[in-house]
């Protein structure tokens, strides 16, 4: 049976003891939960997040279900792939251009910080969206690569944060998003979040430009 699991109250109204303080999410590249959350800063009250807000969410953090056992793409709806499909959440699928996001460099390495208080056994799963993706449209599971581009199992618990090497795919231009899943085998339970991130295009030789 399927098990929807929601949070507490609105992040934004309170202060809380860090981002996603239940169980996590990724602070670098930033998650739309965190950005969103008091530990956002400045990136809270962005037009994005007060939206989001506006949207009725009942919390920000620990965003997961319960024996989702991998089926993802048949459990997850699409248009709510950063809310996993909870009502609680809807206002993080909002489709918007203007998400508070990270800057990243397509083909270099990268890692990703996934803050969390409570060590879980598992999977994670990192998926970029194609390219010719458009964000102020809902997000599709078409809109991701099939395959992520990154896995990691059980890695360590350091410092209250999972932290995750991958090198990212190089034809990637412009605004993006990166997914993340974590699959726990300690719990039933399954996370998801959003990063939205920017790709700059490649800059032109001084040979190319002449």
């Amino acid at each position: 049976m399927l098990l929807a699991v929601a949070a507490g109250p609105l992040l934004l109204a309170v202060a809380a003891a860090g981002p996603a303080a239940a169980h996590g999410a990724p602070t670098d590249p930033v998650s739309r939960a965190v950005a969103c959350s008091p530990a956002g800063g400045q990136r809270a009250q962005s037009a994005a997040c007060r939206a989001a807000a506006g949207a009725g969410v009942a919390a920000f953090d620990n965003l997961r279900l319960a024996n989702v056992n991998g089926r993802d793409r048949q459990v997850v709806p699409d248009g709510k792939l950063c809310s996993g499909g909870l009502a609680a959440y809807r206002g993080l699928d909002l489709p918007r251009a203007d998400w508070p996001s990270t800057r990243l460099t397509a083909g270099a390495a990268m890692t990703l910080t996934y803050r969390s208080t409570i060590p879980h056994t598992g999977t994670f799963k990192l998926f970029l969206t194609k390219q010719g993706y458009d964000p102020a449209k809902p997000l599709k599971w078409s809109d991701l690569a099939s395959e992520p581009f990154a896995t990691a199992t059980d890695p360590a618990l350091a410092n209250g944060a999972y932290r995750i090497a991958a090198r990212l795919p190089s034809d990637r231009t412009g605004r993006h998003l990166l997914y993340t899943i974590w699959q726990n085998t300690s719990t039933p339970d399954t996370y998801y979040s959003c990063s939205d991130v920017v790709f700059p295009a490649a800059r032109k030789s001084t040979s190319e430009q002449e």
